[in-house]
């Protein structure tokens, strides 16, 4: 089954709506305008309800289908990325230093297209809900809006969303079971010395010494203390000290990040993470101070569910345009938090060649609105089929 001939007949509608999005970003949990557009649609679909200021702008929509039912949710992020546009596009960013680099306007349109169709058809037992989550790149909209309760007040059984990719074949899908996507943490290592003359260094304490040792030693993490069987990646990725030739100062500042999938993984990072800085003041005789903070956990598929969900992609596909044993990758996704509340399934879209996520030169490819749409809403049909 391709495209579904309905979702098929508003596919211009659809780019119309991710166009306008795609005008009028918004940022973290500062999605109004995107939020009342939102509203306005779903309103005119007909869906049951429609609750909004969910995760402060977020929404939950419910569409009730023909008979008893669990309740599936759905899920989309609205929020943008603070960078500016070079595309050239009629249809580009009109506030500048925002952009939808990362393809939310794209996601929110295709679960509006879902939404849509469903509202029409109603081919469903129990009840569809809708997610419109904010702050997905920065701020944790998604563990907001679990800890608002969002899944006990709707009675969410399952959860899924998707997100698109650069660079996969237009119109294929990818998932894996398990572990998709890593936990991300952040640490800042603040480094105190003595400055002084750069001339008379044995009268200094110097920071910038002891910040290469402490960089150097943070690598030997994952070549020394890590199975190499579990994937870990550790970047530094700025160190700032110093302002001029003939000076020593008095600190430096060290910045990176941690991806993992592990839990006792991500626990042994941070613990040697502590013993090197903890060492390397005292080796160079400096103040070393870790803070180390833990981001969005792992997001983890529930097996069950993602051999459902490439099931149900592989109607939409067909078998030769859908892996659900592609593997994992490093990035991550507040949708964990979603994942670690009820089961469900995150896959990817592919959109085909262009440049890439969250680059000045990112847009949505509209061709693949109709495909998304069309694999939610079989993901509900499907899921919770209507008596005969």
């Amino acid at each position: 089954m391709p495209v579904l001939n309905r979702i098929a007949d508003y596919a211009d509608q659809m780019t119309a709506w991710r166009r306008h999005l795609h005008q009028h970003p918004e940022l973290g949990f500062d999605c109004h305008q995107t939020a009342a557009f939102v509203a306005e649609r779903l309103a005119e679909f007909g869906v049951d309800e429609i609750h909004q200021g969910v995760g402060q702008t977020g929404i939950v929509a419910i569409v009730n289908g023909q008979g008893e039912g669990p309740t599936i949710g759905l899920r989309a992020d609205m929020d943008a990325l603070p960078m500016d546009e070079v595309t050239g596009a009629e249809w580009a960013s009109t506030v500048p230093g925002r952009m939808h680099a990362c393809g939310h306007d794209g996601h929110t349109t295709m679960l509006l297209g879902a939404a849509k169709y469903l509202a029409e058809t109603r081919n469903f037992a129990g009840r569809v809900a809708l997610i419109f989550q904010p702050a997905e790149e920065g701020g944790g909209g998604a563990e907001v809006m679990v800890q608002e309760g969002i899944m006990q007040r709707f009675d969410i059984s399952s959860v899924y969303a998707m997100h698109n990719n650069p660079g996969q074949p237009l119109g294929s899908f990818w998932t894996t079971p398990g572990p998709i996507m890593a936990a991300v943490d952040t640490f800042e290592i603040h480094v105190q010395g003595r400055g002084g003359h750069g001339a008379m260094p044995h009268l200094t304490t110097d920071p910038i010494v002891a910040a290469v040792g402490i960089v150097n030693a943070i690598q030997t993490i994952s070549s020394r203390n890590h199975n190499t069987a579990d994937d870990l990646a550790i970047s530094v990725t700025q160190i700032h000290s110093g302002s001029a030739d003939n000076i020593a100062p008095d600190t430096a500042y060290i910045c990176g990040t941690v991806r993992t999938f592990a839990p006792h993984v991500r626990q042994m990072v941070r613990d040697r993470m502590t013993q090197i800085c903890d060492g390397q003041g005292a080796s160079y005789d400096v103040k070393v101070v870790l803070d180390y903070q833990q981001g969005y956990p792992a997001t983890v598929n529930d097996a069950a569910r993602t051999n459902f969900a490439v099931e149900t992609a592989r109607e939409i596909a067909g078998d030769a345009n859908v892996s659900g044993e592609k593997g994992r990758e490093m990035g991550a996704e507040d949708f964990s938090y979603m994942l670690n509340a009820r089961p469900g399934c995150y896959l990817f879209l592919g959109q085909g060649d262009g440049p890439g996520l969250h680059n000045p030169g990112y847009d949505f490819n509209d061709q693949i609105s109709p495909i998304g749409a069309s694999f939610l809403a079989r993901l509900v049909e499907r899921a919770q089929p209507r008596a005969a």
